[in-house]
């Protein structure tokens, strides 16, 4: 079994019995993966950016545990400690490993994107989560002209919240 798929089955041990959880990671990987793929991402980044994506959200458990909530900012920095220490008990690569943990530690922060890798992740997951939390239609042709840039994840957006041509402007 390669890395990636590794890495996979073990967050769905990690989200252990939490479906929604599991289901959001998967989403967000699924979508990561056609865009990073689509818009030419050399193999390193996209494996990288692929990491990332099914550990984005291993800090939330551990912010609810600290915190009795978990919010974006907890997200980001509860998720880093346990993306690291699972990604090394997988032998990942040490510059993988960091430049996952980062983007763990920023995949809610939407300025300043350092990479194509970040961009995409952050769009993986809204696409996800403006489905998962049923988005008014304003807040997702708001986020169609504000978040989306990769020409995919538009077409994507686009398509699948069927945004008229005149809402794009």
């Amino acid at each position: 079994m390669n890395k990636l798929n590794q890495l996979y089955m073990e967050m769905i041990r990690y989200y252990e019995s939490d479906a929604p959880r599991i289901q959001h990671f998967v989403k967000v990987h699924s979508f990561a993966r056609l865009i990073g793929e689509a818009e030419g991402l050399d193999e390193e980044t996209q494996f990288t950016l692929e990491a990332a994506a099914l550990v984005h959200d291993i800090g939330i458990g551990a912010a609810e545990k600290k915190y009795g909530f978990s919010n974006g900012r907890l997200q980001e920095q509860e998720g880093p400690p346990l993306a690291e220490e699972m990604l090394e008990a997988l032998n990942f690569d040490r510059a993988v490993t960091e430049r996952v943990c980062y983007l763990v530690a920023h995949h809610h922060t939407y300025e300043p994107v350092d990479g194509l890798d970040y961009r995409i992740l952050l769009e993986a997951d809204a696409l996800v989560n403006l489905y998962e939390e049923e988005t008014p239609a304003e807040g997702i042709r708001e986020s169609y002209k504000h978040l989306f840039r990769t020409e995919t994840a538009r077409t994507v957006c686009k398509t699948m919240f069927q945004i008229e041509e005149q809402e794009e402007r």
